[in-house]
């Protein structure tokens, strides 16, 4: 058993169990197809002394990250949000030529090309090869490297350290969790901030968000226990925003201690009271989960088999991580769900891992013409919907699972 990541305790409960699944972005090829597949365990325990939910480390990031399937540009909706953040951070902190912004996991460049166009200079940090060649493509100034200590010492020593820097949906991602919050704390100028975004633990579980939890989401925060790893490095949560991305997300802003320019808002209070009032550093918060999660599964497969049994065809949308959790821990194949489409070419001409449903364009859809449309990605509900909305056209209805069966 691994040790908690925040506290280093080992009093580790189990909250919620999913089986056994495959990494959620591992894609097949067609040629993949004739051979076995690894499996590792998806539990989810709870450190029940300082209640931070985690994943015991099953693969190395360097086995999930250097090649990835995900790129963020090729959702709307998220690039609106990406710009949206950058006009309000480029006013709000006064950034402009003569300050460095630096992003974390800075993915294809979705957002640092908001604040290049704005003449203010940028430094991408992305691990994926290819990824990150897409970034330096659209003139991104991109280092293909892991965060940690090392390349945080090594960007100090090139004079590089940042008056802003940007880690969103990332901290899920880092085992040592620690070194990358210290690495952070190095590279942050004095009177510099960092900002991060990440899925919120009080959601993901009052949501039934279990679809969530996969092996490259190493850890699933409540601000209780982000507020606890960041002050251990010098470093204090100033102020947060409740966002809706990701089904319920936390943005965080961070200044040094010694930073007297920022003051702790009474929003950081607020959230904090919230998670008190719930009982979010209680155990007894977390005893239903797995209760609802088995109830999502069993109303899915239920629709499932009687749209099977009327002769109704179903195709699902978005060859997402999250969908790909939640079709292996319900056993959907291609017996359910006849393939899935998604707009990135990425994973078009692919199989979804562990299921093994062949993965399309979004066109396939019209040719095909099915009764139900799957929303995998069921966050980008509305964007989906709309692009999509043409299935009505034949009598195609959408369906979502979680945070329980809806069909619309």
């Amino acid at each position: 058993m691994s040790p908690c990541r925040c506290c280093g305790s080992f009093n580790l409960l189990e909250v919620l169990s999913l089986g056994v699944s495959p990494l959620a972005n591992s894609y097949l090829t067609p040629e993949e197809l004739q051979n076995p597949e690894p499996f590792y365990p998806l539990d989810l325990k709870l450190c029940a002394d300082c209640y931070m939910a985690q994943l015991e480390v099953c693969v190395s990031p360097n086995e999930i990250f250097t090649e990835y399937a995900y790129f963020s540009s090729w959702s709307t909706s998220w690039l609106e949000h990406a710009r949206q953040f950058a006009e309000k951070t480029i006013a709000q902190f006064a950034l402009n030529q003569n300050t460095r912004v630096i992003e974390i996991a800075s993915n294809d460049g979705y957002l640092l090309q908001y604040f290049k166009e704005r003449g203010i200079p940028v430094l991408g940090i992305e691990p994926a090869t290819n990824v990150a060649a897409a970034a330096i493509e659209k003139g991104i100034p991109t280092v293909t490297a892991f965060w940690n200590l090392e390349l945080a010492d090594t960007l100090v020593q090139q004079d590089k350290k940042a008056d802003f820097i940007v880690a969103n949906n990332v901290l899920a991602h880092v085992p040592d969790l620690h070194g990358f919050v210290e690495a952070l704390s190095r590279v942050m100028k004095p009177e510099g901030i960092a900002t991060l975004e990440f899925p919120h633990l009080y959601q993901m579980i009052n949501q039934c968000q279990f679809d969530t939890i996969y092996h490259e989401h190493y850890s699933y925060f409540s601000l209780f226990v982000v507020c606890r790893v960041f002050a251990a490095h010098g470093l204090k949560v100033f102020d947060v925003e409740e966002l809706s991305t990701h089904g319920g997300s936390l943005r965080i802003y961070v200044a040094l201690d010694r930073n007297s320019r920022y003051e702790i808002s009474p929003r950081v209070n607020r959230v904090l009271q919230k998670e008190r009032d719930a009982g979010m550093m209680t155990s007894a918060y977390y005893r239903d989960f797995a209760k609802k999660a088995s109830k999502v599964k069993r109303d899915l497969l239920t629709f499932l088999i009687d749209a099977k049994e009327k002769g109704k065809r179903c195709v699902g949308y978005g060859a997402a991580a999250k969908g790909n959790t939640l079709l292996n821990y319900c056993g959907i194949r291609t017996d359910f769900i006849e393939y899935v489409v998604d707009r990135s070419i990425a994973k078009q001409g692919k199989f979804t891992p562990g299921t093994r449903i062949p993965i399309f364009s979004p066109e396939r859809i019209a040719e095909g013409k099915p009764d139900y449309v799957l929303i995998l990605p069921w966050n980008l509900r509305e964007e989906i919907e709309e692009q999509m909305g043409h299935i009505r056209k034949w009598g195609g209805r959408f369906l979502t699972a979680i945070p329980k069966l809806t069909v619309f």
